[in-house]
């Protein structure tokens, strides 16, 4: 299982190596400027909350799980390659420790790139939208911080399922090249094949009504649905349930503990 010390020492290794990185540096100002441009480009600062998480879903939606691809799908396959997998087998490091020791180092990463530019862009929110946007809800029909940061916490877990799917592909690639190839199908995959593939199932027995259970499904459906029920219909009186919260709930968990055990197992048979 996991050992203290040894998680601790890599943990600090990726962190270390991530501020030397002047490429995750522009990965967050590119991130940054994309939302700002379209947050602006919509006018949702100056409408409130919602309408600035309504104009950046759709951009959030494919800039977390690239993000978290591009962080994480050499996070495996270059230790692999460069043989340091097999020296690791001589200490006494477990598995579990170097593999939650590089997964807690580049999630810190993927969380800075992703959550910075978004607190940055509520505090936008926050100076220049109207004032009816600075009352705190407690019922539907008003905007509201607090709705912004349930939208930043929901954008957290689904950037954290993508970083464990982006090491699952990492571990399984066993090259560089097959890396690439893998991380940019994972990446189409869970950004648009599992929408289409529920999508195609409804000629085969799934309906209308238990649509938004196989939405809640995938990993995108799921962030979208918690997205839709905790941050946009929560200021719409009357709107119904986008997908079962707690299936969408539980879908982000599942798929987050089994890509990650899948990689620890992954990395363990390389």
């Amino acid at each position: 299982m996991i050992d203290g010390t040894g998680f601790w020492t890599v943990f600090v290794r990726e962190v270390r190596s991530a501020v030397r990185t002047r490429t995750y540096l522009a990965l967050g100002l590119v991130t940054g400027i994309v939302l700002f441009g379209l947050a602006h480009a919509g006018g949702g600062p100056a409408g409130g909350y919602v309408p600035t998480v309504v104009d950046t879903l759709v951009a959030v939606e494919v800039l977390v799980p690239t993000l978290a691809f591009a962080v994480g799908y050499r996070a495996i396959a270059d230790p692999a390659v460069r043989g340091e997998l097999d020296i690791l087998d001589t200490y006494p490091l477990s598995t579990w420790s170097y593999v939650g020791g590089v997964y807690a180092g580049r999630a810190l990463l993927l969380l800075t790139i992703v959550v910075v530019p978004l607190l940055a862009l509520g505090i936008n929110v926050a100076t220049t939208a109207g004032p009816e946007t600075t009352v705190f809800a407690s019922h539907r029909g008003v905007d509201s911080p607090f709705l912004f940061i349930r939208f930043i916490a929901l954008t957290v877990l689904y950037a954290l399922s993508s970083l464990t799917i982006a090491f699952l592909l990492s571990a399984l690639a066993g090259s560089r090249g097959r890396a690439l190839v893998l991380a940019l199908a994972g990446l189409l995959v869970l950004t648009v094949g599992s929408d289409l593939a529920v999508f195609a199932a409804l000629d085969t027995g799934v309906t209308t009504g238990t649509l938004g259970g196989a939405l809640a499904m995938t990993p995108a459906g799921a962030y979208r649905g918690l997205v839709f029920d905790k941050v946009l219909y929560v200021a719409v009186p009357g709107r119904s349930a986008f997908v079962p919260t707690w299936v969408a709930g539980l879908s982000l968990l599942f798929w987050w503990g089994l890509t990650f055990v899948g990689a620890m197992l992954a990395t363990d048979a390389a």
